[in-house]
């Protein structure tokens, strides 16, 4: 019989300590221990069996013994006996003393952390999330002493954060945008990583009270030095200097963004400088060798004389050979003699009576059928009548598609491929010029009109332009009347640049002109076809893709045989649609496909009605039909449809009774899991007929609405009669 354990050395009881038992383990303070846990990523956990009660926290041994070995635990320690030293030295009115120790506070470094928990750069990506988060919330808060914001706080993570608004403006990384009660949700592709963030409105903030802003700044301090290493090595692998050096002036002014994508720009211009140095010096040194070896670099130099000369050879040899094979061919072919001679003469003769024969045959064919084919002629000219109806109108359609497709493609048409979502992205405001008005949120603008190829211009310094310069094409109000205008540009509310973005199309600005309600903002991050509800206005918004690929399909040279088909399904439909291969233009293949359906409709008319005619001539032949053979035609189809609804009866009694044995047959876990399915997919089908209710509900009040207005003005169009 083996030895018995004591109670708690086994089990749940010995894996688990609770957290009294890890800060007298630790010898710590409960805030130094929450604050080593946040930054090392320890969290509590739940044990099976709460063996010392329900109500209190577990952390895994493990975890505890992981812990004792940080060297922050020394850190703190140092940092409390310092603290107390301070609290002496005020405590006996030693003021010089305490300054001295304030000044000769122990630091610590979090670089250790950042490598240990994330020992990749895709990890540290995949984890930015709230980071970026937290950073741009504290970057909008006020300074509060009181509760351990401090200034320089607050302009550390207004720094990262415009470094990062920098750096995603200038790879044109950003790929969505929406505007919540929240604020701004973004969406960029940074290293194949999807880093999704949210910036607060630019509003003021009250702090509450009930937040505990001590363990938000523990979690700013690790996720502050994190985005520092992220920016590091984002920065450098672009050959950037990191820290970018931000202009004074244009940050005083608020315009930090702005500020340091100039500083960008400009190590950017000193690349391309030393770029062209490194290549002087080389051509230098190339010269310098051609004076050292004049033998080698001669033998250089006539080289590409050479290999012209042998493949101008190549090509007379090509062509050589392709004027021989023409002649063997047209000495296989018959000879046609221009001539005037006699063999000439006696030739012509022949065909002549050759033809003379035919044509009288061919009279005899046509007078006995003269009167059988007035009849076809008569349907084969109605029906050539209706198919160029039909091409003139998909053709009036592609070139209406066209245009509009080209309108809204936006900018780098031909210049990128339009299955390119990044390089689309990079070009899609390229050639758009911005003015944003006082009223509008200018940095978020900034970044999605710069990082999608744009140019904006404000008020202020660091404007590249002015509000009346004739290269501005868009100007973003966001005020219900706009006085002065200019007839050049197209004025905007600033949804439209949201919803731009987002479809990769530039919408109508129409829609969001100021002073008018736009259409609904979309979600990005909504699939519709998943929810099973499509909105109407993103119908439109897919005509409008559409159209715009097409566009830019055409303008990159992808068009090219679909204009062959354009060309040649007039001649032979059946070989244009076999031609057509998958991946080809939607537009031009469907466009084939209504050209033969148009044909296909007009044999099925002229079929039915030679079936009439001749159906006419058999009633005329015999006109009686009796009344039995009626009655029994009906009899006979009641039965069909009596045995019809009997099969459905059964065939649904029988997917019953097969629902019901699969039910049986499942076990227990399976069956409550196919029950939560049905009751997801029932409370999708309930969601959506909702929304159809709404939208119809909508759809009846402006109805109203605009029967009312439409009766208003009919009332004082007649008062003013």
């Amino acid at each position: 019989m083996g030895k018995k354990q004591k109670r708690g050395k086994a089990g749940n009881a010995a894996q688990y300590l609770t957290r009294n038992q890890a800060i007298k383990k630790l010898q710590l303070r409960l805030s130094e221990f929450r604050r080593l846990c946040i930054l090392k990523g320890v969290h509590p956990r739940e044990p099976k069996r709460k063996v010392k009660g329900a109500n209190k926290t577990y952390y895994h041994v493990k975890d505890i013994n992981w812990l004792a070995h940080e060297p922050l635990i020394q850190n703190f320690r140092a940092v409390k006996v310092h603290e107390r030293r301070v609290s002496k030295a005020r405590a006996k009115a030693n003021f010089s003393l305490a300054r001295r120790l304030m000044r000769a506070k122990p630091g610590y470094k979090l670089d250790h952390l950042v490598r240990e928990r994330y020992p990749s750069f895709i990890d540290a990506l995949r984890d930015l999330d709230d980071p970026l988060t937290l950073l741009h919330l504290f970057a909008t808060l006020p300074a509060e002493g009181r509760l351990g914001i401090s200034a320089s706080t607050v302009d550390k993570c207004r720094r990262l954060v415009l470094e990062w608004n920098a750096y995603v403006a200038r790879t044109s990384s950003l790929r969505r945008v929406f505007v919540s009660v929240k604020g701004f949700y973004y969406q960029a592709e940074v290293a194949g990583c999807s880093v999704t963030w949210l910036v607060p409105h630019q509003l003021a903030q009250v702090l509450p009270a009930d937040v505990d802003f001590t363990v938000m700044l523990t979690f700013l301090e690790f996720y502050a030095t994190l985005v520092q290493f992220v920016m590091f090595k984002l920065y450098h692998n672009l050959g950037l200097r990191y820290p970018p050096v931000a202009d004074k002036s244009l940050e005083a002014a608020a315009a930090g963004l702005a500020g340091i994508m100039k500083d960008i720009a400009g190590l950017a211009a000193d690349e391309q400088q030393q770029q062209g140095e490194q290549q002087q010096q080389q051509q230098d040194g190339t010269a310098a060798a051609a004076a050292a070896l004049p033998d080698v670099v001669q033998r250089l130099g006539t080289l590409g004389k050479k290999l012209q000369e042998l493949q101008q050879q190549q090509q007379q040899g090509d062509t050589a050979a392709a004027a021989a094979a023409a002649e063997d061919e047209s000495e296989e072919l018959p000879e046609i003699d221009s001539g005037g001679g006699d063999d000439s003469e006696s030739e012509a003769d022949s065909e002549a009576d050759a033809a003379e024969d035919e044509d009288e045959e061919e009279e005899d064919e046509e007078g006995s059928s003269a009167e059988e084919s007035e009849e076809d002629a008569a349907g084969s000219e109605e029906e050539q009548q209706q198919q160029q109806q039909q091409q003139e109108a998909a053709g009036d359609d592609d070139d209406a598609a066209g245009v509009s497709g080209a309108a809204v493609a936006g900018g780098g048409l031909g210049s990128v491929d339009p299955d390119d979502d990044a390089g689309l992205c990079s070009v899609l405001l390229q050639g758009c010029v911005f003015w944003l008005a006082r009223e509008v949120p200018r940095e978020p603008l900034l970044l999605m009109i710069r990082a999608f190829g744009g140019t904006a211009a404000w008020e202020g310094p660091g404007s590249p332009l002015q509000e009346a310069d004739e290269a501005i094409t868009h100007q973003i109000v966001d005020r219900p009347t706009q006085g002065h205008k200019f007839l050049s540009r197209a004025y905007v509310q600033p949804q439209w640049l949201f919803d731009s973005i987002n479809h990769r199309v530039l919408l109508p600005a129409e829609l969001y002109a100021p002073g008018k309600v736009p259409p609904p903002h979309l979600s990005p991050f909504v699939d519709n076809e998943a929810e099973g509800y499509t909105p109407e206005f993103a119908r439109t918004i897919k005509q409008l893709q559409e159209a715009a690929r097409a566009a830019r399909r055409a303008a990159a040279g992808l068009a090219t045989e679909a204009a062959f088909l354009q060309d040649g399904s007039a001649a032979d439909p059946a070989a244009a649609a076999a031609a057509a291969a998958p991946g080809e233009d939607d537009a031009v293949a469907e466009k084939v496909y209504q050209k033969e359906l148009a044909k296909e409709l007009g044999a099925a008319q002229g079929v039915e009605a030679g079936d009439a005619d001749q159906g006419s001539e058999e009633e005329e032949g015999s006109e009686q039909g009796s009344d039995e053979e009626e009655d029994a035609a009906a009899a006979a189809a009641g039965k069909k449809r009596k045995a019809a609804a009997a099969g459905a009866t059964g065939k649904a009694a029988e997917e019953d009774e097969e629902a019901a044995m699969a039910d049986i047959m499942m076990t227990r876990k399976n069956r409550k899991l196919y029950a939560r399915i049905n009751r997801a997919i029932e409370g999708k089908a309930e969601r959506v007929a909702a929304l159809e209710q709404r939208k119809a509900k909508l759809a009846g009040q402006q109805q109203q609405q605009q029967q009312v207005a439409a009766g208003g003005r009919l009332k004082r169009q007649r008062k003013a009669a």
